[in-house]
């Protein structure tokens, strides 16, 4: 009894006693609940986004996408291994599928444990959880250090049999255990951001699946840029995003959001892609954002040094697949006309071109190979290196392999052209050469004293050029087309008259090296030549066909003027006085 009459009094004291006293009672309780809540969304919001420099930390930031992002996966991962011994993977990650018409590339993370040695078998189940039951096992094609990536270690498969998944695993070649976890997503290469690296307080975004049109700046306010925090493989989240400051072909500039602007180098690691508008008449909020492999690096320089005013005056870029054959003579040629920086773009080549390369590097020539894995993507490739160059050189020419500079009218010195480009006036940012196009000159081998020597006919009118440019100079939305770019406003190109240097282009070479041809062709806007699209173009051979046949009469072809001068020219100032080598067959013997 007594205990029910102070239950009754208790709740006496706290009912309210009048209508009054209700409405203030109520306010109270919610004031207090509201204020509450308002509190815990700041602590919330503040712990996950940094509103300013002061207090952004980067190893938060980089933790919470590369390391937190992979952290359940990697508990889930360490689960699924079997037994490596003591060369166990544990440490590895799968960050990221891409499939290709031809492969299926994976994005490893690497640790200590890995060496440009490892070999890897790729792992294809029926279905995308990779059991042991019912896999098939295949060689990987290559296994390659991704240059400044997060990633760090690119592995590429070949593409899984019929019936089978493309969630490709790994296991260490004649290992033991299988090497999967959980990230199962696979992406297609026609719809990907792939690529991203800082330039400046903004940063450069690479992506396929845009659509854009070639050799014209796009509206930019049609995209905007999404910074990933958190675990993205599994939730798909970005914190942060920022308006797209340009965008053309493949290629969109963003703004940095502000927290980082200032101290740029924070972004690095973080994963980035595009937000597009589905329609015109979308509103922003309705962006669709394409898939992401790309994570934000930052170019370093890996030239041995540098001259006295920190750059280099003439320095070359090019995009290669399979070219190790030809590699020595083009620099050893170019390199004596003055070149002294080589950044070699590598797209999936399985020659011997890593270790022409190397030679090189220890004979002295300034060169660099950078892995490129993405097909068809030869401006987007231009657009990353002329960033890459900005930091070291004065001057770069894009060209290809298979093009030579050469000085018809008068006896080049060493160093000529290198001295060419550096007088040139301040107002000039390009300067554009002419291309000559020479035939198989009547050969059904490759020359073997090279290209150079042994193609010496040539069809009458030139073809197009190709340009030497400061990139310093650029235009922001880094376009370029058949090796020229956009500049910006106040410089302008000059085109660089025949009678001081043309470009010997062996386009036409014997059949057994055109051919190879077919395969693919590197520029994204350009059709390959087994498709038939564009048959007319001067981008493919005429009168060739989609097939690769040989036509006949093929060492015959494209042969209207015999044109000896740079072969007289090499075989004077290259060839061994005692023996009458040159050095690119020196090398091969």
């Amino acid at each position: 009894m007594d205990s029910s009459e102070q239950r009754r009094k208790r709740k006496r004291i706290f009912r309210p006693s009048s209508p009054t006293a209700t409405i203030v009672y109520f306010f109270s309780v919610r004031s207090f609940v509201l204020c509450f809540s308002f509190l815990i969304f700041l602590f919330l919001l503040s712990y996950q986004i940094p509103f300013s420099s002061s207090v952004f930390r980067p190893v938060l930031v980089v933790s919470r996408l590369s390391l937190l992002s992979s952290s359940s996966d990697f508990l889930s991962t360490s689960q699924s291994f079997q037994d490596f011994g003591s060369s166990s993977l544990l440490h590895l990650q799968i960050e990221g599928r891409v499939l290709f018409p031809d492969h299926v590339l994976l994005l490893v993370n690497k640790n200590d444990l890995f060496s440009k040695n490892t070999n890897f078998e790729c792992v294809y189940g029926r279905n995308s959880t990779g059991d042991d039951v019912g896999v098939v096992k295949e060689k990987s094609f290559s296994v390659d250090v991704y240059g400044e990536s997060e990633f760090g270690v690119l592995v590429r498969c070949p593409l899984p049999p019929v019936n089978y998944s493309a969630v490709v695993n790994l296991r260490k070649f004649s290992g033991n255990g299988l090497w999967k976890e959980s990230n199962q997503t696979v992406n297609s290469w026609e719809n990907v951001a792939y690529a991203a690296t800082l330039d400046g307080n903004t940063v450069v975004v690479f992506v396929k699946g845009l659509n854009l049109r070639p050799d014209r700046e796009s509206d930019s306010s049609q995209f905007s840029c999404y910074f990933g925090l958190g675990n993205f493989e599994k939730e798909g989240r970005f914190a942060l995003r920022t308006k797209a400051i340009t965008a053309a072909q493949e290629v969109v500039r963003c703004a940095l959001p502000l927290s980082i602007r200032k101290t740029p180098e924070k972004a690095r690691g973080i994963r980035i892609t595009i937000g597009m508008l589905p329609h015109i008449h979308a509103k922003a909020h309705e962006h669709v954002l394409l898939p992401s492999v790309a994570k934000i690096t930052e170019l370093k320089s890996e030239g041995r040094g540098n001259v006295e005013n920190g750059k280099y005056d003439l320095c070359v870029c090019t995009m290669v697949w399979n070219q190790g054959s030809a590699l020595r003579e083009w620099i050893t040629y170019h390199s004596w006309l003055g070149v002294e920086r080589w950044f070699i773009y590598d797209n999936n080549s399985d020659d011997n071109i890593k270790d022409v390369i190397e030679e090189l590097e220890t004979e002295n020539y300034n060169v660099t190979r950078h892995v490129w894995p993405w097909i068809k993507t030869q401006e987007a490739g231009f657009s990353h290196c002329a960033l890459r160059a900005k930091k070291e050189c004065n001057w770069v020419s894009f060209m290809d392999v298979d093009e030579y500079f050469y000085f018809p009218y008068s006896n080049p010195g060493h160093q000529s052209l290198r001295s060419t480009v550096s007088s040139s006036s301040p107002g000039i940012a390009e300067i554009r050469t002419t291309c000559h196009s020479f035939g198989p000159s009547g050969l059904n081998s490759a020359p073997s004293q090279g290209i150079t020597v042994g193609y010496t006919c040539r069809l009458k009118s030139p073809e197009r050029h190709k340009s030497i440019i400061r990139p310093d100079a650029l235009d922001t939305t880094l376009l370029n087309v058949v090796h020229h770019f956009h500049l910006r406003k106040g410089f302008r190109y000059m085109n660089l008259p025949q009678s001081t240097a043309v470009i010997n282009h062996y386009k036409y070479q014997v059949w057994e090296v055109f051919r190879a041809k077919f395969f693919r062709r590197v520029a994204t806007y350009v059709v390959d030549w087994q498709n038939n699209q564009n048959e007319g173009s001067r981008d493919r051979a005429p009168g060739l066909g989609t097939e690769a046949i040989e036509p006949p009469n093929w060492p015959l072809q494209f042969c209207e003027v015999w044109d000896t001068g740079l072969r007289d020219f090499v075989l004077s100032n290259f060839a061994d006085l005692s023996t009458g080598l040159l050095p690119w067959e020196k090398s091969s013997f």
